[in-house]
């Protein structure tokens, strides 16, 4: 193999040699000088691609750094704004429900409290009207038959107090006739009452018809002939009334109820109840009715606190006259049960109704008790009004405290009375009305609706959600295929130029991006434009730059067309490559600049595009290193390209 080493100098060896790089001359290669450049990927083009990689690796890990943070921070707008709408609606839903049911709770209240109020309003005026009647029906008979208080009995008694019982709009009360008999008359009350009873006995078992099953002897039989009390300290025995002053039997009554194990006539109210006896006391004093609170009989076991309203009856039916006598009471004892019963015609369950009165409770026939200071002794009585019907809680206050602020209390019965009118430690008969919810009648406000459009808001947010990801995921594969043509389009133009030029055309494509040209590689005015001298922008003026010192290798394969003539194309193909694959390898170990290739002739340069000092002697260095690779690479070729490969030869040229 022979060797051909020629450095050329001008005569004066002081003046420069001038070297042009000019970037369109790269594509004057031919298809060999392709097919080597492809080939030299782990050679000097490594070094550029490398460059060009960390690059477009750079760009492309901001990039995608800028896209990752985009998406946390719409992920996260679009959870709090799922998380805030959701709970915003879920709020809404439950303050709707939540003012519906104080508004429908406020509506049942004022409505049970105006029907109360016009029920007990009814019931005295009805009492009222009552006792105004017997008043001057026995002033009309003691002109006409010679009759007088207290004794006096009702005719049709029965009849006049069921339809006293009608008026009062109340189920089922108790109305009872009770005359004030003076101490001297007491004995002629005992006979008046023994001749009587037989009578008004027979009267209301007439009128109450088959809601009685007794007879007028069945009652005689229960019935004590005089004045009398049951005596606590004599196991409740009947005792006759023997202590001075007037005393109040208990006559007629409606409903007629067989007495278990004796009648209530002949019994002296004011010895045997000393809320009976207040009350009495007030009505005396005022002149007027009076309400309290009182134990009630069921039956003969049972007795539940209800409501005494007593209303006086006069001997005069005057009520103007200022000589009227008080010389009877009649009075109307209702269970609190049956008086809330109706008072809504809505089925609406769920609603307390606290009943309490002013005044404390007067028990058997000892003293007021004002010692007991739990809830349960007070006279308070709750209820619970479901719709039409009623049921009783207890004799406490048993609404629950967690609608306390809720409470809608009115005055049920105010009887406008001057407490100096009072006898000495009386209390002014007042009763208060509590209406309350209770979780049953808010339970029936409450529904799914929170939770449904709740959850209807989060799948709404979770659909546009998932819309966002698949979007993004198409955007994001579209963003990945530009990329991976941006940097396989970068390696090639890595490939064609060097760094130095490269980076200049991205700086004169970024100012063509401003004026709206961006497509960087693709147009006319774009890098494939310029390598392939199509740039419209850059006009006559290509990117070039002048390297006054360079040393300039040339290497040509000696006996190569000889070769190449008795070879196929691939087997050519392979020698070029192999070899000034080789020749990259060394260019890029010595710093050399590969400027070209022409058929089999390798074109470098020393000293560009970075200038240096000792350009020469690397450009003389890489020749050298050229000449023995080729002794080396025809030798690994001589196998499979044929012997004679071996009679290849490498001659080199250094101009400076």
């Amino acid at each position: 193999m022979s060797y051909h080493s020629s450095f050329k100098e001008n005569d004066e060896r002081s003046v420069r040699s001038q070297f042009t790089l000019l970037s369109s001359s790269h594509h004057s290669s031919t298809r060999e000088e392709s097919a080597s450049s492809n080939s030299s990927s782990d050679g000097y083009l490594d070094h550029n691609n490398s460059k060009m990689g960390g690059f477009s690796q750079f760009v492309g890990k901001r990039e995608e750094a800028n896209v990752v943070k985009a998406r946390i921070l719409v992920a996260n707008i679009l959870l709090l704004a799922a998380m805030g709408v959701a709970a915003a609606t879920n709020m809404i839903v439950k303050q709707q429900e939540q003012t519906q049911f104080e508004n429908q709770f406020a509506a049942y209240a004022e409505e049970i409290v105006t029907i109360s109020q016009s029920k007990a309003n009814q019931l005295f005026d009805a009492l009222d009207s009552f006792a105004t009647s017997i008043g001057a029906q026995a002033a009309a008979d003691h002109a006409t038959h010679n009759t007088s208080w207290p004794f006096y009995r009702i005719p049709n008694w029965s009849v006049q107090a069921k339809r006293l019982a009608e008026l009062t709009g109340v189920a089922d009360p108790t109305i009872a006739l009770v005359p004030i008999v003076h101490e001297d008359e007491r004995d002629q009350w005992n006979s008046f009452a023994k001749e009587q009873n037989p009578i008004w006995y027979q009267e209301s078992i007439d009128h109450q018809g088959s809601t009685t099953d007794f007879t007028v002897d069945e009652l005689l039989q229960r019935t004590i002939p005089y004045i009398h009390f049951y005596d606590p300290e004599n196991g409740y025995e009947p005792t006759p009334v023997r202590g001075p002053g007037e005393v109040f039997p208990y006559f007629q009554a409606y409903p007629l109820r067989l007495g278990n194990p004796f009648m209530t006539m002949n019994v002296d109210i004011l010895s045997s109840s000393n809320q009976t006896k207040e009350l009495f006391r007030i009505t005396e004093k005022i002149r007027g009715p009076t309400i309290g609170f009182s134990q009630l009989r069921i039956d003969a076991e049972t007795s539940i606190l209800g409501s005494q309203i007593v209303q006086p009856i006069y001997d005069e039916a005057d009520t103007e006259a200022e000589d009227r006598k008080i010389v009877a009471i009649t009075g109307i004892g209702l269970h609190w049960l049956d008086y809330f019963k109706n008072v809504l015609t809505e089925r609406q369950d769920g609603l307390i109704v606290v009943l309490e009165s002013a005044c404390p409770r007067l028990y058997g026939r000892g003293t007021i008790r004002q010692n007991f200071k739990e809830s349960s002794k007070r006279n308070i009585i709750s209820y619970q009004v479901d719709g039409p019907n009623a049921v009783f809680l207890g004799e406490a206050d048993l609404h629950d405290p967690a609608y306390d602020d809720l409470v809608v209390s009115e005055t049920f019965v105010d009887l406008d009375i001057d407490q100096s009118q009072l006898p000495e430690g009386s209390c002014i008969p007042v009763l208060t009305l509590h209406v309350y919810p209770s979780s049953e009648f808010e339970d029936s406000f409450r529904t799914d609706n929170a939770t449904s459009y709740t959850i209807a808001v989060i799948a709404i947010f979770g659909f546009t959600s998932l819309v966002f990801l698949l979007y993004d995921y198409s955007v994001g594969k579209r963003q990945r295929t530009v990329m991976d043509r941006i940097v396989k389009q970068d390696r090639i133009v890595s490939d064609i130029f060097p760094t130095a030029i490269r980076d200049r055309l991205y700086e004169n494509q970024a100012n063509n991006m401003l004026t709206g040209d961006d497509d960087m590689l693709d147009n006319d005015d774009g890098l494939i434009g310029f390598a392939d001298g199509r740039s419209k922008s850059m006009g006559s003026a290509p990117l070039a730059d002048l390297f006054p010192i360079v040393t300039v290798v040339f290497a040509d394969l000696v006996g190569f067309t000889a070769w190449s003539s008795a070879r196929e194309p691939h087997q050519v193909f392979i020698l070029l490559e192999t070899i000034f694959g080789a020749f990259d390898k060394l260019a890029y170990r010595h710093g050399i600049f590969k400027v070209e290739t022409v058929g089999d002739c390798y074109v470098a340069a020393a000293g560009l595009p970075e200038p240096t000092d000792d350009h020469a002697v690397v450009a003389c260095r890489f020749a050298r290193e050229c000449v023995k690779k080729m002794k080396d690479v025809i030798l690994k070729l001589e196998v499979s390209l044929g012997p004679d490969t071996s009679e290849l030869g490498l001659r080199t040229g250094i101009h400076r």
